[in-house]
């Protein structure tokens, strides 16, 4: 992989200086450090590992772990042991720990592929995963055994294209799918294909059978649901919802919501006061705000959880981001940076060279 050119650092750099001064402070060591789970790409292949950004603002890469293809979702599992799943449509499910060392490999039953992401249950026996039906095109929920990864059950997500899934705050005992609804064929993997006929969906599901307990919709059927966070106070949890825009005119797709919010009972888009090119790469919560990561145009859009617009924080391909106590941290191309409050300035660091993927996971951090 190629080093940023001059002309790539110094145009970070100025966008990081553009930045408002609760983003901007990190930039400074002021008394972080921070411990992540990620993955990325470097020119020889493909990795997960974890990093750690300190308070000096210096990012390490302390374990490394060669995977096969792109890993997409973490889990941090109880005793400190990590899941990766491989990205959509992807054949492997990776227990490993933080030291680097592959534990378990688990590969994917025959006309199956993994969709990306893993979830427990909340006693930890039970993991469920986003899978999909190569025959049908059918999204499925993988039932299995959190000790020995296997499957024991699948379930219809009633949709296709399944991406993330979140245990549902608002209706306890149940869970939240992500359809992200884009046709796709076996035989061309990602190539997305009849985007006329897109038909994304959020779900949610008893999480002891299966059931199907509701289904929403946007009105705009070229939005495609993809990742999950939840927000909002005790006891009016809200569930924000990346989005990734699939019109045919650019200029539709330029000017596409990449926020959805959804209350327990309604799905909205949240509209853009400014083109963010219709995709949203991740999206984080954190003290009433949503983060929604924006690669294709440079940067984070931070909303409040009732979809009020509040800031614009430029980063190069600004892609991964995790929540910790104190700040949402974000991974870009050449930085990385901790939006915080004012009152808790965090640490950001320069990047070497690798290129992260969508997600990371905060594993540890000290104030």
């Amino acid at each position: 992989m190629a080093m940023p050119t001059r002309r790539e650092f110094l145009t970070g750099l100025a966008a990081l200086l553009a930045a408002p001064p609760w983003a901007r402070a990190a930039a400074s060591a002021t008394g972080q450090a921070v411990q992540l789970a990620a993955t990325w790409q470097t020119g020889d292949g493909y990795q997960l590992g974890v990093v750690t950004i300190d308070p000096a603002g210096r990012f390490d890469i302390v374990a490394a772990l060669d995977v096969p293809t792109r890993a997409h979702g973490f889990l941090h599992e109880p005793g400190g042991k990590l899941l990766a799943v491989a990205r959509r449509p992807g054949h492997w499910l990776l227990r490993w720990n933080r030291q680097g060392q592959a534990l378990a490999w688990h590969w994917i039953e025959p006309r199956r592929a993994f969709a990306g992401h893993v979830l427990a249950s909340p006693d930890g026996a039970t993991l469920y995963t986003t899978e999909m039906d190569l025959d049908s095109g059918a999204g499925l929920i993988g039932v299995r055994d959190a000790a020995t990864l296997q499957k024991r059950d699948e379930w219809p997500t009633h949709g296709i294209d399944p991406h993330q899934l979140i245990l549902d705050k608002s209706h306890p005992g149940s869970l939240i799918v992500a359809n992200g609804g884009v046709p796709t064929q076996p035989e061309t993997g990602r190539l997305k294909r009849h985007l006329e006929g897109m038909d994304s969906s959020l779900v949610r599901l008893d999480a002891g059978s299966g059931e199907l307990l509701g289904q929403w919709r946007l009105d705009d059927p070229r939005l495609s649901l993809r990742h999950l966070a939840w927000g909002g106070a005790a006891g009016r949890p809200v569930l924000g919802i990346a989005l990734q825009a699939e019109h045919d005119a650019p200029a539709d797709k330029a000017s596409a919501p990449v926020l959805a919010l959804f209350d327990g009972d309604t799905l909205r888009a949240v509209p853009v006061p400014r083109p963010l090119a219709g995709y949203g790469g991740d999206i984080a919560a954190l003290a009433g705000r949503f983060a929604v990561s924006c690669p294709r145009s440079q940067g984070v859009a931070v909303y409040g959880v009732d979809g009020e617009w509040k800031d614009w924080v430029p980063l190069t391909e600004a892609y991964a981001l995790a929540a910790t106590p104190q700040q949402i941290w974000v991974g870009g191309r050449l930085q990385t940076l901790g939006l915080a409050g004012p009152a808790t300035p965090a640490v950001g660091a320069a990047m070497p060279d690798i290129r992260l993927d969508n997600h990371w996971i905060a594993l540890q951090w000290n104030t």
